[in-house]
């Protein structure tokens, strides 16, 4: 359930417990039926009209797979802002990520005294953030400092920042692991 808001006065630099409220608000909306567990996240994207914040929230599926994370819900829709700033595209036909500076990330039900563990993100949402916010600021609820991505996914998986990609559906393979 992602959701994009402009806010009136957006600072130059957004606010660490601004963006962890509006992820907290944001988990209002999850729909979590199965495991009870609401999560928000906050994604400050730059845009040519400044910075614009995007949030999402947690939506299980029966058939648990399917279940889509709050992070890469809000991610998924900042990708898709037209006015999003991306980087020059090396390829004409390959689409380039927008560039993201914050994310903050919210689990309401999470016990005060949980672990700061069980408040982290999942192993595919930080392999997202590997791609497509490898350079942002992460804030957690509950967490008493700010993170990088090297902190959440040391050494993560990339494909090689200088190979060629291919600009046809024929021609080079990806690379294996």
């Amino acid at each position: 359930m992602p959701t994009a808001h402009k806010s009136p006065k957006t600072p130059a630099t957004p606010d660490r417990e601004s963006l962890l409220t509006m992820a907290r608000v944001a988990a209002q909306q999850a729909y979590a039926p199965h495991s009870k567990f609401r999560v928000g996240a906050t994604v400050v994207v730059r845009t040519a009209r400044g910075p614009r914040i995007v949030t999402g929230a947690n939506v299980e599926n029966a058939s648990y797979g399917l279940a889509l994370c709050a992070e890469r819900a809000a991610l998924a829709a900042a990708c898709a802002l037209p006015d999003a700033i991306r980087p020059t595209e090396r390829f004409a036909r390959m689409a380039t990520a927008p560039e993201i500076s914050h994310v903050a990330l919210a689990c309401i039900d999470a016990p005060a005294d949980a672990s700061l563990a069980s408040r982290m993100p999942c192993g595919a949402c930080r392999q997202w953030f590997a791609e497509l916010a490898p350079h942002a600021t992460y804030y957690v609820d509950g967490h008493p400092r700010n993170l990088t991505l090297a902190d959440l996914l040391p050494d993560a998986f990339q494909l090689e920042p200088n190979a060629e990609r291919p600009t046809d559906d024929t021609s080079a393979s990806q690379p294996t692991r």
